[in-house]
């Protein structure tokens, strides 16, 4: 949505533009092309000045969210569209330059567009009870990725200098254990070995913490991959299913069970197991591990590679109402794999989180606290 005294401009320089292969329509306030090679329909809509906050809501807003702004809007004696709020009876603009003002005449909040789905947010929103959603700027972490000692492509040191560039105080090095023998697993031997090269990592860069992880796999019968007393020797273990997707409900509900009652385990991985495009995520009472994971104060995952964007945002607000705390991670296999903390983000606030719902905000000493890595280990 764009608007200005030339915006007709805009519309003519977007369709010019060399990642544009195919007009699909050009007129004096819409243009629609296809953009780069994977072909995405990309609209551009020129707005005059007073209509562009009414646009933007209409355009981010879910069908749903807007079908009852409208109807809270009829209520009042309202008529709202893309143009602008406005008095039935006269036609009289009431709102539309900005998307707080539209909001505020329909006597709400403004809502963040991630939450507009007509799940709750706009009676939130009428009693000023919408939570304070999380920013990306407030993660001070990243707590699953994978370095050359399993399948990753950069090393310890790498992966580390990408975090500090993002402004993190600490990461968490999370290989992969035997079971994946494709991705080069790590033994109990090569793990603790691996723990003592992130102490000596530490040593020499007191400014910045690494925790020393692992992936392990939960095994068929909800056994972990490596012994718990290798286990015990690093700082954060995240556990996640990487075979035998296909069992009953039954069957792998049991086998989540088992594997939070490590006491090594921290963090359930990509909890879903679904890969976008690819592979639907395994069947098993998800209430029942939520509960299970709250009372033992193990976190639930929300990967935020693009391939899986796990767990998805309904998941999130049920879990949340569950009482369980999450990370959020982006599974990194390059340093350059660490930007996509942004994907996890914008999944967290679909799924109302803020900032105190997930563990990776806190400061380099208070997550050093909670995971009980104060000591010398990592």
């Amino acid at each position: 949505v764009v608007t200005g005294q030339n915006a007709a401009a805009a519309l003519d320089r977007f369709v010019a533009h060399p990642r544009v292969h195919d007009v699909l329509g050009h007129g004096s306030n819409k243009a629609s092309a296809r953009w780069g090679l994977e072909g995405l329909q990309v609209d551009v809509r020129a707005v005059p000045a007073e209509s562009y906050g009414a646009a933007m809501q209409y355009f981010t807003g879910s069908k749903e969210h807007n079908v009852a702004l409208r109807q809270r809007a009829q209520r009042m004696g309202l008529t709202l569209n893309e143009y602008g709020l406005f008095k039935i009876d006269s036609e009289e603009r009431v709102a539309g330059a900005s998307e707080e003002e539209i909001y505020r005449a329909l006597g709400l909040a403004w809502i963040p567009p991630e939450m507009r789905e007509n799940q709750g947010e706009i009676e939130a929103a009428e009693k000023g009870e919408l939570p304070d959603l999380l920013e990306l700027a407030a993660m001070r972490g990243d707590l699953h990725m994978h370095t050359r000692e399993s399948d990753g492509r950069g090393t310890l040191e790498e992966m580390a200098a990408a975090a500090q560039a993002l402004g993190y105080e600490y990461v968490a090095i999370t290989d992969h254990s035997k079971a994946l023998a494709m991705a080069n697993g790590l033994d109990e031997l090569r793990a603790v070995a691996f723990a003592a090269e992130v102490r000596e990592f530490n040593a020499q860069n007191p400014h910045f913490r690494v925790f020393s992880g692992l992936e392990c796999d939960i095994l068929r019968d909800g056994k972990m991959d490596l012994s718990e007393d290798a286990l015990a020797e690093l700082d954060f273990v995240v556990a996640s299913v990487h075979s035998y997707m296909n069992l009953e409900s039954a069957e792998m509900t049991d086998r989540l069970l088992r594997a939070l009652e490590s006491p090594s385990v921290k963090v359930l991985g990509h909890p879903t197991g679904r890969v976008l495009l690819h592979r639907d995520a395994y069947a098993y009472d998800f209430d029942t591990i939520a509960r299970e994971a709250a009372k033992r104060n193990i976190w639930m995952e929300i990967n935020a590679s693009p391939e899986r964007l796990d767990l998805h945002a309904t998941l999130i607000r049920r879990a949340k109402e569950l009482g369980c705390k999450f990370t959020i991670s982006t599974d990194a296999h390059h340093p350059k794999h660490l930007a996509n903390m942004r994907f996890g983000v914008t999944m967290a606030r679909r799924g109302w989180l803020t900032a105190a719902d997930v563990m990776n905000t806190r400061s380099r000493a208070a997550f050093a606290e909670a995971i009980g890595a104060g000591g010398p280990r990592g």
